[in-house]
């Protein structure tokens, strides 16, 4: 008897230690990370644990004083809790003055904790310190007034004070950072002078106003209105047939050893492509250099015919039949086969490799934000990092990518946005746009 009563002790034993050791932990994060608290700030918060969670509350810690932002429980589930496989979670919720009424201006900590929903119920913690920011920051705009056309560019000077991370211009759903003026420096949260290249993209409605702002971590923000006059354009748009041969040539090109019809390679290479390839070329902007790397007006490429406009519209006819439409951001310019290409302006390569749809890309920085693209490229005669000047020869036009015949793809973006390279061909307009602005700014 005392022999089958041992047994049985030890193997409840075993089983309550293997419900032990099956139980789990729990991984919390917070993504995005969270800098700051406000009035009312959002909280992402990720939750990962096999077997569930069985609570979770969230509090905001300052001057010895715990305040609760949040709670959220489910029924406990001991014994049977190895059976479920839960996947991660994401749990929202907002933390802040609204939240907690005794909060101030200063540092804090939100604390979450969560308990496990198995046999263990283990807690687990996370701990992330914080600034308490209460009071929007400020911002002024100059008193110039400016003239933009639509998918265009302009240059603003403003002052930014107060506590913020972020501070430049917004034109609807598109945002342009901002730089200290040179000589006058006005650092991430410091007053100063400031100043910001911008972007009237080509699809925005010719409506929309550009402001000036600056944002603090918990996400309060101040903006300000400066003097504006939208020019806008009617860009073109036009009917391309596309032909066997061309469907054949581009798409063994950019998609050798594919699979399908033609047709319909050529539209995933023209659609998703094309999107994937102009976010590439919309995340150098991240790479600029914050200083100016160029002077005077950009050079066109010499003697060249204009086959395609800046912001066409293209329609693409199949066998009789529109199957596609895409905007076409840039100028095809033509001469003959393998004509030298010229750097428009000195500045640093920083991309100079094939680019799918681009064919072989060349892609030179000209500081605080602005670039100009090369496609097309027969021949590349440039490498990354390399310090170019204005006429420095990069490549040879040619007709890789998407590209019928033999040209080049020339197009400039002003922070990650193409817009109409033109108006950089242009002396006047830069010395009257841009460069008068930013030595007002100083």
């Amino acid at each position: 008897m005392n022999k089958l009563l041992l047994f049985l002790v030890g193997l409840m034993v075993v089983a309550v230690s293997a419900l032990f050791f099956l139980s789990s932990r729990t991984d919390l994060k917070l993504e995005p990370a969270l800098l700051g608290i406000g009035a009312e700030t959002p909280v992402q918060l990720q939750v990962s644990n096999p077997h569930g969670v069985r609570r979770i509350e969230a509090f905001l810690e300052q001057d010895g004083k715990r305040y609760p932002v949040f709670e959220q429980s489910h029924p406990a589930t001991r014994l049977g809790f190895f059976r479920k496989q839960m996947p991660a979670s994401s749990i929202r919720f907002s933390a802040g003055k609204k939240t907690a009424p005794e909060l101030h201006t200063g540092k804090a900590r939100l604390v979450v904790t969560a308990q496990s929903n198995d046999f263990r119920g283990a807690h687990d913690s996370l701990a992330v310190d914080v600034d308490v920011n209460l009071e929007p920051p400020a911002v002024t705009a100059d008193e110039v007034q400016h003239y933009i056309n639509q998918g265009g560019a302009e240059l603003v000077g403003f002052q930014a004070s107060g506590y913020w991370t972020e501070a430049g211009v917004r034109c609807g759903q598109y945002t342009f950072r901002s730089f200290p003026v040179p000589g006058n420096p006005g650092n991430q949260g410091a007053a100063g002078q400031r100043f910001s290249l911008f972007a009237y993209p080509w699809d925005l409605p010719a409506g929309t106003e550009c402001v000036v702002y600056a944002r603090n971590p918990a996400g309060a923000e101040a903006t300000a209105r400066f003097h504006q006059k939208i020019f806008p354009k009617k860009f073109r748009v036009r009917d391309l047939e596309l032909k066997d041969a061309f469907l054949e040539k581009v798409v063994s090109d950019i998609d050798p050893g594919g699979s399908g019809d033609l047709a319909g390679r050529f539209l995933k290479i023209n659609s998703d492509l094309r999107r994937k390839n102009n976010q590439t070329l919309a995340d150098l902007r991240l790479k600029s250099e914050p200083k100016l790397l160029w002077s005077g007006p950009f050079l066109q490429l010499g003697n060249s015919k204009v086959e395609s406009f800046f912001a066409d519209t293209r329609n693409y006819v199949y066998q009789g039949k529109k199957i596609d439409r895409q905007t076409h951001l840039g100028f095809d310019l033509s001469v003959t086969k393998n004509v030298p290409v010229a750097a428009g302006n000195s500045g640093k390569v920083l991309l100079a490799e094939r680019l799918g749809i681009y064919g072989n890309c060349v892609v030179i920085d000209h500081g605080y934000g602005l670039q100009s693209i090369y496609g097309h490229l027969s021949e590349i005669s440039v490498k990354p990092g390399e310090s170019v000047s204005k006429g420095h020869i990069v490549g040879k036009s040619g007709a890789t990518g998407l590209a019928g015949g033999d040209h080049l793809h020339f197009s400039m973006q002003v922070d990650g946005v193409q817009v109409n390279p033109v108006e950089w061909w242009d002396d006047h307009w830069i010395q009257d746009r841009i460069l008068s602005k930013l030595a007002a700014a100083q």
